[in-house]
């Protein structure tokens, strides 16, 4: 078969050159992650090769099926279905139907705790990499928010409506989908989605269980919470937020002065009203007011829209964090922007493909564990190049891995053969190199212009084209 899944995975594990050490090798299969994991927390185990003709099962579609259509560039469901008409005419067996009505009716049985230990696994993998340097001996969790769309069901408009602004059948239902990063590996640690409405402190709150004593947390404006500060502290993690809905502090108010824009500065407790996500009897648990640092931030740059603002941290002692490792540090925050670029654009989430609310969501796990596999094999071609892997190319990466696989799945490859190729790939991830370019302006506009056509002002089954092009009317029929 051909094992376009079991051999990233192997690569993103770092199994394939250590054959011995987990029992498998790259003419494996992907088994149901619960089970296995439950018992030796290997992926990979040796079985036979799956009967296509039989139909499909959800232990194989998993394996290479699903997984791969996420990676492939095309990522539909029929190009799947071919794959596995191509390996049966190889191997001389009954090829499935060219309906991919059995493959997504697979799809459907993967369960979803199953996809979550897998993603939570690779979490725990990329942090065990010793490249990644802690900031200041510290782990930083950098986390924000995005907005996804999904088809048009009626399934999907109940779980997450779209804006009410848009007419029926006119729009998309939206998601929000908040994420936590591990800022020095690019990991996605955890994530929580909502609908469009949904705010992202309490996306964030539900993923408080992510954080570790002496980490730091990272986040924009949208994250200055005086509750969520005082919570996060009682754990052991330090903010470092942008100063929001709040006046900055003076300096003839501050506690004291700790250089120049650097202020030690008291927090009173907000008064609760009927926006707060939070009860008055969690309000008055809180302190009466928090210790914070206050840091203005002068931007010099040219080019960027804000030209000063303000830190808030909790990270008060001035010789272990400068000001200005902590304003750095910030501008370091914008690596969650790339990080959602790379799920969202380079591999595919911005625009969802199932149906129902369950499929979406195992849609979205599916992406994320193939970007945490990225990750990995970005992380160790960076071991071996001795480069950062910060500099890798995400989307230079995958297109070097399909290039790659149908090298590595031959099932006669000599065991050092398949080292020299592997050291080989590595060498073509370190490659695919991002190179800085500081004060480049970006400006968030599009320079090509789409087709004049208008835009959809009517259910399509009452829309009709108007005898000229690109002008339609939405008269009943």
């Amino acid at each position: 078969m051909p094992h376009y899944v079991v051999s990233l995975v192997a690569l993103a594990l770092n199994c394939s050159l250590n054959s011995k050490k987990y029992g498998i090798n790259l003419s494996a299969n992907l088994v149901d992650a619960s089970d296995h994991l439950s018992q030796n927390q290997n992926w990979i185990t040796p079985h036979e090769a799956p009967s296509v003709g039989a139909g499909y099962s959800a232990k194989k579609t998993h394996s290479w099926g699903f997984f791969s259509q996420i990676l492939d560039a095309d990522g539909g469901c029929q190009e799947v279905v071919r794959r596995f008409q191509a390996f049966a005419a190889s191997k001389g067996i009954n090829a499935p139907s060219s309906s991919t009505a059995g493959y997504c009716t697979a799809r459907t049985k993967l369960e979803q705790t199953s996809l979550d230990n897998i993603l939570r696994h690779t979490s725990d993998e990329l942090q065990q990499y010793k490249t990644a340097n802690p900031w200041v001996g510290r782990r930083v969790v950098v986390v924000d928010g995005t907005g996804l769309s999904t088809p048009d069901t009626r399934s999907n408009q109940q779980a997450w409506p779209q804006p009410r602004s848009q007419k029926p059948g006119c729009g998309f239902p939206q998601l929000r989908l908040c994420a936590c990063f591990c800022l020095q590996t690019g990991a996605l640690l955890s994530y929580q989605i909502g609908n469009h409405k949904s705010h992202e402190l309490p996306l964030l709150r539900q993923q408080w269980p992510t954080f570790r004593s002496g980490d730091v947390f990272l986040g924009d404006k949208g994250f200055c919470s005086y509750y969520d500060v005082s919570k996060l502290k009682d754990q052991g993690v330090d903010s470092v937020i942008t100063l929001a809905r709040r006046t900055p502090v003076e300096r003839s108010n501050a506690i004291k002065v700790l250089g120049k824009d650097d202020l030690l500065i008291h927090w009173p407790k907000p008064k609760r009203n009927k926006a707060s996500s939070y009860s008055e009897d969690e309000l008055v648990a809180l302190p009466e007011q928090l210790t914070l640092r206050q840091i203005k931030v002068t931007v010099k740059t040219p080019g960027f829209r804000v030209k000063t603002f303000y830190i808030v941290t909790t990270l008060t002692d001035v010789n272990r964090y400068s000001a200005e490792a902590l304003a750095e540090l910030y501008y370091q925050r914008w690596e969650v922007e790339l990080f959602f670029r790379d799920i969202k654009t380079t591999l595919g989430m911005d625009i969802l493909r199932c149906k129902s609310p369950d499929m979406v969501q195992k849609e979205i796990l599916m992406h994320l564990i193939v970007y945490n596999c990225i990750r990995q094999l970005m992380l160790e071609a960076a071991k071996q190049g001795d480069v950062s892997a910060r500099k890798i190319s995400v989307k230079g990466s995958i297109q070097a891995l399909r290039q790659w696989l149908p090298l590595l799945n031959k099932t006669d490859l000599k065991p050092f053969e398949q080292k020299r190729l592997m050291a080989l790939l590595y060498n073509a991830i370190a490659d695919a190199r991002l190179y800085e370019r500081p004060g480049r302006s970006e400006p968030r506009c599009v320079k090509r212009r789409p087709k004049p056509f208008q835009f959809m002002t009517a259910p399509r089954q009452v829309m009709r084209e108007a005898p000229h092009r690109s002008k339609y009317s939405a008269a009943p029929a």
